[in-house]
């Protein structure tokens, strides 16, 4: 399908410039980012955009997407009650039909949000798959492996989901340290170095984890997993609250990926990650929202607001962590943590992944400056449109994804508690 945007604002995050002029897409792809043209081609649909933002969507970079069963269910307690106690006792009861009911909803989320793409750890990934693949939606996934799994799944897993379609991909990974004896961090490694690829997986989140972590081998997360050489090919950590210069060092060094979880850190009072240093350092930063059993709420304007202010409290300096830096962490950098390259700019060539952002609402006014103005005021009622790989599937608070929303919110509904009453 070939469509015009035209009479647009356009922020393409090559730069943070911001032009005027269209954007056409031909397939999935971009096709032109420019000003009008006096010759055109033939359109499937146009759009006249009235001065609205085009720019890149947002990458949610790390998610556990089927935990919207869990939303508002174990809120207000400790980290470890809040998962040895509530979480996992629910989560033993999923099969892969529910995951799917649970992530379509998460998928729907992300829509209004702008997002067109996650990195997922969760069960059943074969079922998340499909999901991503009927709705026209990115799904990057996560190997979660923990003590007692088989490795031989993880490897069967990659090869089998790294071909199952063109919106899906697998990375290796494994939950956590302190959920994988030293015998699976090394399996993990092997893996990664026969395959040269890289390795995600929770690290750093709290204290007591970095703390028991260093009892155990002396080191913390990262140093031990740069030790057994489970970053050799890449990669990176979720969460990375609890980070000394060591451990920095180590991520600039092997370029790897440190995705802050900025709402999620704060609700299970896990602590706040130190952007700021790790900018200042060069390491390579991404967002995302985590799942809605921790967030709540799965919405790259709340992540990105918290990402830059929080910095500014931490620091003492109001100057810390400047938007222009988070909204590359929600975009370009997520894409490239993603392994997505070609979906992170709106450029000739590339995927088009592509959002409308309101700009006749009043917290987009005055328009000093539209990237402030994104990452402080923004919110998700300024996205009237998200498209993905030139299918636009959220518009004007419709869905375009195959399936009604309503069907999907009783489905998930009647899942979730026949779940609980087990």
């Amino acid at each position: 399908m070939k469509i015009r945007l035209y009479n647009a604002k356009i922020l393409t995050m090559e730069d943070t410039r911001i032009t005027e002029g269209e954007v056409w897409t031909d397939g999935d792809k971009i096709a032109y980012v420019g000003e009008k043209c006096e010759a055109m081609p033939q359109f499937d649909r146009e759009i006249d955009v009235r001065q609205d933002l085009l720019m890149p969507s947002f990458k949610n970079c790390h998610t556990h997407s089927a935990m919207t069963f869990l939303r508002s269910y174990a809120d207000d307690l400790p980290l470890q009650d809040w998962l040895f106690k509530k979480v996992f006792p629910q989560e033993a009861k999923l099969n892969g039909d529910r995951v799917a009911a649970f992530a379509k909803v998460a998928l729907l989320e992300y829509l209004t949000s702008g997002i067109t793409a996650c990195f997922d750890m969760y069960f059943y990934p074969e079922y998340f798959a499909k999901v991503c693949t009927d709705f026209g939606f990115r799904g990057v996934l996560c190997g979660a492996v923990t003590q007692g799994d088989d490795l031989a799944l993880l490897e069967e897993r990659y090869i089998k989901l790294n071909s199952y379609s063109k919106m899906v991909t697998y990375k290796l990974g494994m939950h956590s340290e302190y959920l994988c004896p030293i015998e699976m961090i090394r399996g993990v490694s092997e893996l990664a170095h026969k395959y040269k690829a890289p390795v995600f997986m929770h690290n750093s989140e709290t204290e007591k984890e970095v703390r028991e972590c260093r009892e155990r081998y002396s080191l913390s997360p990262t140093q031990l997993f740069d030790r057994e050489g489970v970053f050799d090919y890449g990669g990176g950590g979720f969460h990375c609250v609890w980070f000394d210069d060591e451990d920095m060092r180590i991520f600039k060094e092997r370029g790897l990926w440190a995705v802050t979880n900025p709402a999620s850190n704060l609700k299970l009072a896990s602590g706040i990650a130190p952007l700021q240093k790790m900018l200042e350092r060069g390491v390579g930063i991404s967002i995302g929202t985590d799942g809605a059993a921790s967030n709540n709420c799965l919405d790259m304007f709340r992540e990105m607001y918290l990402a830059a202010a929080l910095q500014k409290v931490k620091t003492g300096d109001a100057s810390a962590c400047a938007a222009d830096e988070v909204l590359k962490m929600a975009t370009v950098n997520g894409a490239k943590t993603l392994g997505l390259d070609d979906c992170d700019t709106l450029t000739v060539g590339k995927q088009a992944d592509i959002i409308r952002i309101d700009m006749h609402q009043p917290n987009m006014q005055p328009q000093h400056d539209i990237v402030k103005n994104i990452v402080y005021s923004g919110s998700k009622q300024n996205v009237k449109m998200t498209m993905c790989a030139g299918k636009v599937l959220y518009e004007n608070g419709d869905f375009s994804v195959g399936e009604s929303a309503e069907d999907i919110y009783a489905a998930a509904e009647s899942e979730t508690r026949a779940l609980l009453a087990e």
